[in-house]
């Protein structure tokens, strides 16, 4: 009986100050080990971050309207590759099983007589054409216009000219090899 009413004392002096301690200082952070270092304030001090302001209001996030209509290929004009120009690509072999064949091309004569010439070729290939160089949607479709029955996108090729060691276009790329 002594102990149950030790333990109903103990739990009224709990319930009594518990909801004072929240209202207690925080003790002090307490170090446990110390083991050196250099201090990281440099680093934030680089960034120049400014001390929040609770009072200030923040400025209003801007956020765009969605586009409501599909977007076409005059958007994305012009398409321009800096690392590609017209010019004399050198015939070399390479392996790469089970790509279908593509070509690079401009919208410039030395790819425009190139592709007209090529043509049937590419269209009995079944090869994609990709427009590395084209200023206007008219520029795409005088090309088109040479090679019936051959896909044409428009692509900016940079990255693809430098994982394929290209500098020039009108190329051809195959499974086995790159020719002009």
């Amino acid at each position: 009986m002594i102990t149950f009413r030790l333990a109903l004392r103990g739990l009224s002096i709990l319930l009594v100050t518990a909801p004072l301690c929240p209202l207690q200082a925080a003790e002090p952070l307490i170090v446990v080990e110390d083991r050196g270092g250099t201090s990281a304030l440099p680093y934030y001090e680089a960034l120049d971050l400014q001390p929040r302001n609770s009072t200030a209001t923040q400025p209003a996030i801007v956020i765009p309207n969605a586009r409501t209509t599909p977007a076409d290929e005059a958007d994305m004009m012009p398409v321009r590759s800096a690392k590609l120009t017209p010019g004399v690509v050198a015939r070399r072999v390479i392996e790469a099983p089970g790509l279908q064949p593509f070509f690079l091309v401009g919208d410039d004569d030395i790819s425009r007589t190139w592709l007209s010439r090529h043509a049937t070729s590419l269209r009995e290939r079944g090869a994609a054409g990709l427009v590395v160089n084209v200023e206007t949607t008219q520029g795409l479709v005088r090309l088109r216009n040479l090679a019936p029955g051959v896909p044409l996108s428009a692509v900016a090729a940079d990255d693809l000219a430098e994982r394929l060691g290209l500098r020039h276009y009108p190329v051809l790329i195959t499974s086995t090899g790159i020719e002009q």
